[in-house]
């Protein structure tokens, strides 16, 4: 670097001698910012040089600068553009508007040099230029229209008319410029204020300051000029609402939020900051109830707020800022508290009326209730109601009195007392209640007549029984209370055959249990059927009867009768049979009779003992003995049978007979086909039999013969005319069965008596009684006459029903 300065002042001082010596310096002019390559001049036509010597005289050309721009063509002798000039790189100065770039041009053999001046002209190829984009300017919104503040001026690398020539500002309705020129020449431009500021309004202008030069086509550069607005307190506190309402429900907790006042100040920094206390017109009250904040302006709950005690609070609030000379703005505040359903409804019982008989009538007031609540609005207004299942309802008697009266029938039997509650709600939301119970206890009236658990009551007695014994316990039930409770139990009289039930039963007036006072036979009586009353003691007394029916249960007390074969004397019955019999002929039919009930009189036959197990079977439901086969030459000629006729009962009672058979070489004409014609009299005399016997053949005559004489023989008549009753007759009823559950007809039994008396020589005799509800049935001895039949000596069963 040092090297190169001494080479230009080298050259220089060389340049000034030569041009001594020559004495004369060539001019050229041309544009800056010319392409490579542009012919500046010929040097040689200028020069007066021999372009063909040019290269033998080593043509070169010296720049005194530090690049090389120019060049000589040395076969044409140009002097052209080696690289684009700009003049404002040349000439760094503004000093002087012309610019030179100087040259040498040296030619050897002989040496000559020749000096060139080459003047670069300007051009516009540059814009102003600010130092900085934006100017930042503060200015108070108090300076008075008018006032100047300077401005930064721009920059242009142009000369002459190409360099700065005038400033523009942007439209403000606040500021304007004015363009100043300096001592050098230099374009300036002062900030002029037109009208006052208002930071309020606007604290910053943003302002667009234009440089333009004076070269054609004109150029120019921008800077930003911000303008900021400075303060001055200059506004007051302002609040959105000089008097503002709020609403608050009591109660509200401590520290509740009521109001955010948040006054507004234009002003910034200290003149903005706002402190709020409250007025002198604000009571004590008021300030004691609320909190007020100085910093934030929020009032808060301090206190308890209670709208049944205070309703309204008034104040006035100030905001003042801090500025070096304080403004204030003022608020009027009307707190309005509101009502919120914090009291119970209440319920007062003016009277009530407990207790009441159950057969009171209806409407009438049982109490008289009042309700209030402290509240207001829907708050205040209440509703009274009792439940809905009792037979109560409620009256409105006036404003907020009530009458609980009676709307149905009252049964203290069903329910003996009512725990009546009362429940009050207001309207509020949420709603709030309150209830009362009173207890209503109802009087027993007798209302109730005794109940029987059952209207028919049915009672086994097992006969035999012991005297007094307990038949059952009979007890109604009354539920009146107290007197109306007590019952007392009678027997109704009633009289069978002439027999008082009283006589016959006894029950306990207290507690009705029912006793036999005497002993009962199932054989005689059967049944009873009466009435049992309940009465109880109240006023009038009610009552109530039941029937009662006394089933007397047969016990197996009696055993069979045997009354078939009829046994003269013992219990042994001889009977001959002809030894021709045929297999499966009747021999003998064993009939018993028992008196006890259906069931255990059901009788059963069975063989005790046998001489000859395979000859003879008897049938266990009839009794009927048969043959199993005939008479062998083998078999003996006496045959005893044991029969037994057991009963049906537990334990059973059973009873014997005897048969003695003998077998006989001569026939015997059985009876087995003889019917009883259902005549009032069934006569067979000696003149019908010995007329059929006289139409059979002779061979039988001696068979009728032999007949007579044993049927003659066994009978043996008793001399007492009014015997006893005993077993030749029976009185039983009609179609009733007779302890054979194979005979369905009592007809039956007729005709097997018939068969086994006629065997013995006696006739059969069968007597309805006046009613025709039973018959009499006697066995006569043989020859007898028809009105022997009363006075016989045959005796007679009686067989009760």
């Amino acid at each position: 670097m040092e090297s190169e300065k001494w080479y230009v002042l080298f050259i220089a001082l060389l340049f000034s001698i030569v041009c001594q010596i020559s004495g004369s310096v060539t001019h050229y002019s041309m544009p800056e910012e010319i392409k490579e390559g542009s012919v500046v001049a010929n040097l040689a036509t200028d020069l007066s040089l021999d372009i063909k010597s040019l290269n033998q005289r080593k043509m070169r050309l010296d720049i005194i600068a530090n690049k090389k721009y120019l060049d000589v063509n040395k076969e044409t002798g140009e002097l052209y553009v080696v690289e684009k000039i700009d003049r404002e790189n040349i000439c760094t100065t503004k000093s002087s508007a012309s610019c030179y770039l100087r040259l040498e041009v040296i030619l050897e053999n002989p040496l000559r040099i020749f000096n060139i001046e080459v003047e670069i002209l300007d051009m516009n190829d540059n814009a102003p230029q600010f130092r900085r984009d934006a100017i930042h300017l503060d200015i108070s919104e108090a300076t008075p229209r008018g006032e100047r503040f300077s401005l930064s001026n721009a920059v242009d690398p142009d000369v002459g008319s190409n360099s700065v020539k005038t400033y523009h500002l942007s439209e403000s309705e606040y500021f304007n410029i004015e363009v100043q020129t300096g001592r050098d020449g230099t374009k300036f431009a002062d900030l002029i204020l037109k009208q006052t500021l208002d930071r309020e309004q606007q604290p910053v202008h943003n302002l667009i300051l234009t440089a333009v030069d004076g070269g054609t086509p004109a150029r120019s550069g921008t800077a930003s000029v911000i303008v900021h607005v400075l303060d001055t307190n200059d506004n007051p506190p302002a609040f959105e609402k000089e008097n503002l309402s709020v609403k608050i429900l009591e109660n509200s907790p401590i520290g509740s939020l009521v109001v955010d006042l948040n006054a507004t100040d234009l002003d910034e920094g200290s003149n903005s900051d706002i402190t709020y206390s409250y007025s002198l017109y604000t009571s004590e009250k008021t300030q004691e109830t609320f909190n007020l904040n100085p910093a934030t302006g929020e009032i808060t709950v301090k206190g308890v707020l209670n709208y049944e005690d205070f309703r309204i609070y008034d104040m006035e609030v100030i905001a003042a800022d801090k500025g070096a000379s304080s403004l204030t703005g003022q608020c009027t505040i009307k707190i309005l508290v509101e009502d919120m359903n914090d009291n119970h409804p209440e319920i007062s019982i003016k009277s009530f009326q407990s207790p009441v008989t159950e057969n009171i009538e209806l409407d009438t007031v049982i109490a008289v209730v009042s309700v209030s609540d402290k509240d207001s609005g829907d708050n205040g207004i209440v509703d009274l109601r009792v439940p809905d299942n009792m037979p109560f309802k409620l009256r409105e008697s006036s404003d907020n009195y009530y009458e609980l009266v009676v709307s149905e029938s009252l049964d203290r039997e069903k329910v003996p007392e009512y725990d009546i509650t009362f429940t009050v709600t207001d309207r509020g939301s949420p709603p709030l209640s309150d209830n009362e119970t009173m207890t209503l206890e109802l009087l027993d009236v007798n209302d109730n007549v005794p109940q029987f658990p059952q209207s028919f009551y049915t009672i086994r007695v097992m006969e035999n029984n012991a005297p007094g014994a307990l038949l059952s316990s009979l007890t109604a039930f009354d539920p009146d209370l107290h007197e109306n409770q007590y019952l007392v139990y009678f027997i109704i009289e009633k009289e069978i055959a002439n027999t008082s039930m009283s006589m016959l039963f006894s029950i306990n007036p207290e507690n009705g249990n029912l006793y036999a006072l005497k002993t009962f036979d199932y054989e005689i009586e059967k049944e009873f059927l009466f009435h049992i009353e309940a009465r109880d003691s109240g006023s009038p007394p009610l009552s109530s009867n039941v029937t009662v029916h006394i089933i007397i249960v047969d016990q197996n007390d009696n055993a069979p009768v045997i009354v078939s074969p009829w046994r003269a004397h013992g219990s042994v019955v001889e009977e001959k049979i002809p030894r021709s019999t045929d297999k499966g002929s009747l021999i003998a039919k064993v009939i018993a009779l028992d008196t006890d009930s259906v069931h255990n009189s059901r009788i059963t036959y069975q063989f005790l003992q046998v001489t000859d197990a395979t000859l003879f079977s008897l049938d266990q439901y009839n009794g009927e003995i048969r043959t199993m086969r005939m008479f062998s030459y083998r078999d003996p000629r006496h045959q005893r049978l044991v029969v037994v006729a057991k009963d049906n009962g537990e334990p059973a009672l059973s009873a014997t007979v005897t048969i003695k058979l003998t077998t006989m070489e001569t026939a015997v004409k059985a009876y087995s086909d003889m019917t009883e014609e259902p005549l009032e009299y069934d006569i067979f005399s000696d003149i019908n039999l010995y007329l059929v016997i006289g139409l059979g053949s002779v061979s039988f005559l001696l068979l009728i013969t032999i007949l007579v004489t044993i049927v003659i023989k066994c009978q043996k008549p008793k001399p007492s005319k009014a015997a006893p009753p005993s077993r030749n007759s029976v009185i039983s009823e009609r179609n009733s069965t007779i302890a054979d559950s194979t005979l369905v007809s009592n007809d039956a039994y007729w005709y097997s008596l018939f068969l086994a008396e006629t065997r013995k020589g006696k006739l059969v005799v069968r007597q309805p009684l006046p009613k025709g509800s039973r018959y009499i049935v006697s066995s006569i001895p043989r020859g007898t006459g028809l009105t022997d039949t009363s006075d016989s000596a045959a005796s007679t069963l009686q067989y009760p029903k």
